[in-house]
């Protein structure tokens, strides 16, 4: 089986997803935060590229509206306005969105069903990627905000990619069909087995390796704590403020909790502890990106090269 050629509209498409990662990544490992903009830049390419695609189709350009604006809410601070009257009303008019965006597409399946003359695959591919994110985010899989908006700008810009460039053939079909966030969530999840295995080489040479958290964490010194991306995971020192303070929100939140540690560690005596790196997920998610552009999913590639 011979591949089509991706076409002019899926690379820019492919260019704009990795860009937009790439500063995406370099921001959330500078600072551990990404600027909106980024994200809301992301969004309405990959809503307008979806327009060009299906203008002259009404009904694949309604619903593409309609998946658009569901992803791109996500994006921008609408909901600030509208807690001055309740702090519920955001939550109740995003449920009401959700349910009626996918209301909208089911029934259309039910009468038009599903394909070029019905629901456009794409659309279910963005959907599909709304709510994975946020799935995955509400459950705690995704840690951070980031790590969900850019699972779904990966399904918007790139809903569905029947065409890496290369992949078995077996594996080309079945990508035709198959969300592309959700590829770039299980490529991501393999890239992601590098971490434990390079905490646990680091820690073999320095003479600290136990198991289990040999895999998962490592001792630096207690002074270090404020400057470092990490959580305590030592049992003794796990929590060194009152269990009632609220967990940081922000990047200075953060560094402040880690600067209150570092201090009622170093009155206690120690002089190192272990922790966890805060590693951005969204560094995996562009590796991921990358490899399912090049190769597809990794999963179906080996399943169907044996």
């Amino acid at each position: 089986m011979v591949l089509p050629p991706p076409t002019a509209l899926f690379a820019l498409r492919a260019v704009v997803l990795l860009a937009g990662l790439g500063l995406a990544g370099y921001q959330d490992w500078r600072v551990r935060e990404v600027a909106d903009g980024v994200w809301q830049g992301m969004g309405l390419i990959g809503a307008a590229a979806g327009l060009f695609e299906f203008w002259g189709n009404p009904l694949a350009l309604v619903l593409w509206i309609l998946v658009s604006v569901w992803a791109l809410e996500h994006l921008f601070a609408w909901d600030a306005p509208l807690e001055q009257f309740s702090e519920r009303l955001p939550g109740w008019i995003e449920l009401g969105v959700y349910v009626g965006v996918l209301g909208t597409i089911i029934a259309c399946a039910a009468d038009f069903g599903v394909g070029s003359s019905g629901v456009p695959i794409e659309v279910i591919g963005v959907a599909g990627a709304i709510l994975l994110a946020r799935g995955l985010f509400e459950v705690g899989v995704l840690y951070g905000g980031a790590d969900a908006k850019a699972l779904m700008m990966a399904g918007l810009l790139l809903p569905i990619d029947p065409t890496p460039l290369w992949s078995p053939p077996v594996a080309a079909v079945l990508l035709g069909y198959y969300p592309f966030a959700l590829t770039v969530l299980i490529d991501a999840a393999l890239f992601a087995v590098v971490v434990p295995v390079a905490i646990a080489v680091r820690n073999l040479s320095a003479h600290e390796f136990t198991f289990p958290r040999g895999f998962t964490g490592y001792k630096i010194p207690v002074a270090e704590l404020p400057n470092r991306y990490v959580w305590i995971k030592d049992p003794t020192f796990s929590r060194t403020v009152s269990d009632d303070e609220p967990e940081p929100q922000t990047t200075e939140e953060d560094r402040a909790l880690r600067q209150r540690q570092a201090e009622t560690l170093a009155k206690q005596g120690v002089q190192r502890v272990w922790v966890t790196p805060q590693l951005p997920f969204i560094l995996w998610i562009l590796a991921g990106t990358l490899a399912a552009v090049g190769v597809g999913n990794l999963i179906f590639d080996i399943i169907t090269a044996l």
